[in-house]
Formats: structure tokens, sequence, C-alpha cells
């Protein structure tokens, strides 16, 4: 199935980090999530219960991203996923989640994770 509900650039603010000043001072976020689910029934009733509600998708985002902290970007990516395909009826989610700027020496727009997980 190719069908998807996307939602990109999603900005949060949270406190996620390996170090204490970074969970002290917190940072901005950006995911995009991707669930992969039949939108035929919706796409032929045109009815918002036939399909997942991108509105409800982001805010069980944001609970996470800005109501929990973790050390590592791959934990918030991972508590993402699993929430999303508790809540919702997708067959899988694609999660990235993009940290702005990253706490490295250098010049990056971001530092980033990917992950994709299924309906097991």
């Amino acid at each position: 199935m190719t069908d998807r509900i996307l939602l990109h650039g999603a900005q949060f603010f949270g406190r996620h980090g390996v170090t204490a000043e970074e969970q002290r001072v917190g940072g901005r976020f950006v995911v995009d999530v991707e669930l992969t689910y039949d939108l035929a029934r919706a796409g032929q009733s045109d009815d918002l219960q036939d399909t997942i509600s991108y509105s409800d998708v982001y805010r069980s985002v944001h609970e996470i991203v800005e109501g929990q902290s973790f050390r590592l970007i791959e934990a918030l990516a991972r508590a993402i996923a699993q929430a999303l395909l508790a809540r919702f009826p997708a067959e899988e989610v694609r999660v990235r989640v993009k940290k702005q700027p990253p706490p490295i020496a250098g010049v990056v727009d971001y530092a980033g994770v990917e992950i994709v997980r299924q309906r097991t």
C-alpha cells in the first residue's frame, strides 16, 4: 500500500539531550511523520471518520515532544512511533526527528534520525 497521511515540519520546544545543559535549556525539534493507511474509503466518503486526522496526529506528537524528556532523539522517535501505532490504525509509521541546531562544533542545519515501525 502506498497511501500515506503526512505531517511534515511540525516544530516543538523540547528538553531532550545527553548533557544536563540540553535538558535544562531545551531546544527546537522538528518532526516529520508519515502514516501508511488505506485512504480509498475516505476518498469516496469525504468523511473525517474514514481517515486519520492529522490534527490528532499533531496533538499526539506534541504531547510526547513537549511533555517528556529523552536523552537520545532515537528514544524520542521510538516513543512517537509507538504512540502513533497504539492510537491510530496505520499499518506503518515513519518518524523523522531533527534537532536544530545540534550541539556540535560546526555549521549544520540539523542532526536527526529516521525510524520506520510497522504494526505487528
